[in-house]
């Protein structure tokens, strides 16, 4: 219902930018890794598993994103990692979807649930560095996610199925156009120059992703960019190939109007790791 809506997204943004906006990183890193656990309960029930080894994994990913805190992998140059880690969604991704729900559904629960928990904590250490790095820094990565997802349902409404020939991926997630993909692009590219033309005006202390992209090779950012907006697509099938698989419509009720916190950050699971990746280049 609207209200729940309303509510919910109310609620969230009385934690959230409170914390963003904290003088410290600390709070936000605090918060980001209880949605990355809850994150983790989820995956775990799709995977297949019952409400006790659910919430262990939470607490396993709790452990795991404590550890690599107490490490000081927070203020740490991972260059290596977030390649692997990239590599791993760009290759990865295309496989899983290419085999679709039923190679999914053949891999035994505990590669299911292996492979979440690597992806959960591997977002929360991009989400928590990319506070350390700054808030306009991680602002412009949501905001990256949030035009995409926006600018592709606008394109996917106005001009879906007058170009492309057949839906994007029809068998996961059958609203989705290519159309819808290409406007999702189109918007994420306006949004990069106009970012970092304000970053210029305004003068701010800490760069944005697109400012940083930007002041390099321009072919590199378009690629860059793109790239990026349509890794959230990948993270965006992905999840709604494990919801099919599991045949749930929303990754939990966690969050009232929004189903759950997957649903909310599937999008940012690759593109969080690959912005630290162009911000450690």
């Amino acid at each position: 219902m609207l209200w729940q809506r309303v509510v919910t997204a109310l609620v969230l943004l009385l934690v959230l930018l409170p914390a963003l906006f904290y003088p410290s990183a600390v709070p936000f890193s605090a918060v980001a890794m209880v949605f990355i656990a809850a994150g983790a309960w989820e995956w775990a029930r799709l995977a297949g598993y019952g409400p006790g080894l659910a919430l262990g994994s939470a607490a396993f990913t709790v452990l795991a994103c404590a550890l690599a805190w107490w490490a000081g992998l927070l203020q740490s140059t991972l260059t290596a990692w977030w390649a692997a880690v990239a590599l791993a969604w760009v290759v990865g991704g295309a496989i899983l979807l290419r085999g679709g729900t039923g190679m999914w559904l053949r891999l035994p629960p505990v590669i299911k649930l292996a492979i979440g928990l690597v992806v959960l904590v591997a977002a929360w250490l991009a989400v928590a560095q990319a506070r350390h790095v700054g808030v306009n820094f991680l602002l412009s990565v949501l905001a990256l996610v949030w035009a995409a997802d926006i600018c592709a349902y606008f394109a996917g409404r106005a001009f879906g199925g007058r170009v492309a020939r057949g839906k994007l991926a029809p068998s996961i997630s059958p609203g989705k156009t290519w159309e819808g993909v290409w406007g999702g692009m189109a918007g994420v590219l306006v949004l990069a120059v106009a970012w970092s033309w304000l970053d210029g005006q305004l003068g701010v202390d800490t760069p944005s992703l697109y400012g940083q992209v930007l002041s390099g090779n321009r072919w590199y950012m378009l690629l860059a960019i793109m790239a990026m907006a349509a890794m959230s697509v990948v993270g965006d099938l992905i999840e709604s190939l494990l919801k099919r698989a599991a045949q749930v419509k929303d990754s939990s009720r966690l969050l009232p109007g929004h189903g759950g916190v997957l649903d909310r950050i599937d999008a940012l699971l690759p593109t969080l790791p690959m912005a630290m990746l162009l911000h450690a280049a």
